[in-house]
């Protein structure tokens, strides 16, 4: 078994800032993720223009989208079983294999002309399960390099990183698609995960180095009810699951696919250098936030902090919706990226350290599958319910109700923690 590289603990009553950075191999690692979620919307932004080029069809549109996010509701948690089973770095190769496939595939059926419907289908689904399979093992890995001191602040900074990568990817697809046509610039957009997927053939960490020795259970595409009876009297996972599963169902994607119909509201007649303004804001809040929470070094990792700051998000959804002109909109916009990564990357450390070691992996899965899957479900919480009273009331109203149902849900962090108490004091 290899060795990991000793790492002095942080003091318990000092707080380092950017903890995770004293790890060497987190650093490529966190950059490496960045590549990964830069490609990933290099890969949008290209091949979204080509649907609509080629095909001008809204149901593909609308496919595009729920294929991206169902493979994390259905397959999750058994990506997470592979996870605990296998060895994760060749599992996240095996995802960035999926997502050069997908770009290059793109790239060579345009380049022969004879991109059709069904292929973008097929590679639409392909690029969906590449980020189903990443994502628990991508999560074990940090736990492994970082351990469980330093784990908050890896999660942070990680999330940080792609959020940049959302940033400089839209701007890397418009680049290449000026600079090469979609079909070159799709498979030039393949060699972004060349040098990760390198990395991870020389680094020792597997996810499961400081776990060795522990039982590994089978492998089931049912194990998502095993690992609900399993967590089902950790509060701490519950909470975090249900939090984050409410958000994407009742919000998840809603304000960026509304973005353009919002900007027009505000004034931007033509949709351009506002629409790219407010979405810049709503990546650049959340990059703020990461860096700014890691800076201070405060918001220690609890459940009903985590709850409160997904509440502040919430608030900040309500605000952006009921904006009556541009500028409030782009305030609101940071507010909501600042919250966002603070309660996001809390509740995803929260689950990792509450989480039984033998089935860390099913658990990060099944938190993925609430965080990203349940936002399949927002296309009608917030979109069918926009066509009847608009975006800006449907977008406020499940920004609303979900603000209620986290009142709801405090309330029983609260029971919970007093009646753990009563039976500690017992």
């Amino acid at each position: 078994m290899s060795q990991t590289a000793p790492v002095a603990p942080a003091a318990a009553n000092h707080k380092v800032s950017f903890a995770a950075l004293r790890h060497p191999a987190f650093r490529p690692y966190m950059l490496g993720g960045f590549a990964t979620m830069m490609g990933d919307n290099t890969e949008h932004v290209i091949s979204y223009w080509v649907i609509f080029q080629y095909f001008h069809s809204p149901w593909l549109a609308g496919y595009a989208i729920i294929s991206h996010w169902f493979p994390f509701l259905v397959f999750s948690v058994y990506a997470g079983a592979l996870a605990d089973r296998f060895d994760c770095r060749r599992l996240i190769q095996a995802s960035q294999l999926l997502f050069m496939t997908a770009s290059v595939t793109w790239g060579a059926l345009i380049l022969t002309g004879t991109l059709e419907v069904w292929h973008a289908c097929v590679i639409l689904a392909i690029h969906g399960m590449a980020g189903v399979i990443g994502g628990p093992a991508g999560q074990l890995m940090i736990h492994d390099i970082v351990g469980r001191d330093d784990l908050q602040s890896a999660v942070r900074l990680s999330s940080t990183a792609r959020q940049v990568g959302q940033l400089v990817g839209p701007a890397l697809g418009g680049a290449l698609l000026i600079a090469f046509g979609p079909g070159l610039g799709l498979i030039a957009n393949a060699l972004v995960y060349v040098p990760f997927s390198l990395w991870l053939t020389r680094v020792p960490y597997t996810g499961h180095l400081r776990t060795a020795g522990e039982s590994r259970r089978g492998l089931g595409l049912l194990d998502t009810v095993d690992v609900l009876r399993s967590v089902s009297g950790n509060a701490t996972v519950m909470s975090m699951v249900i939090v984050v599963g409410l958000a994407a169902l009742l919000v998840g994607p809603a304000i960026q696919v509304q973005m353009p119909e919002f900007a027009s509201d505000l004034g931007d007649v033509s949709a351009g250098l506002r629409y790219s303004a407010l979405q810049t804001a709503h990546a650049g809040g959340a990059v703020m936030g990461g860096l700014l929470l890691e800076w201070a070094g405060v918001l220690r990792p609890s459940p009903m902090t985590a709850i409160v700051l997904a509440a502040f998000w919430c608030v900040g959804v309500v605000l952006f919706a009921a904006a009556p002109i541009y500028p409030v909109a782009l305030l609101a916009l940071v507010f909501v990226g600042f919250f966002r990564i603070a309660y996001g990357s809390m509740a995803q450390a929260l689950v990792q350290l509450a989480a039984p070691p033998n089935i860390r992996g099913r658990v990060v899965g099944l938190f993925s599958a609430a965080q990203f899957g349940m936002q399949t479900g927002s296309g009608i919480t917030v979109g069918v319910l926009g066509s009847l009273v608009g975006v800006h009331w449907s977008l406020g109203i499940s920004g609303g109700v979900l603000l209620l149902a986290i009142f709801i849900l405090i309330a029983y962090v609260r029971g919970n923690a007093r009646g753990s108490a009563l039976t500690s004091g017992a």
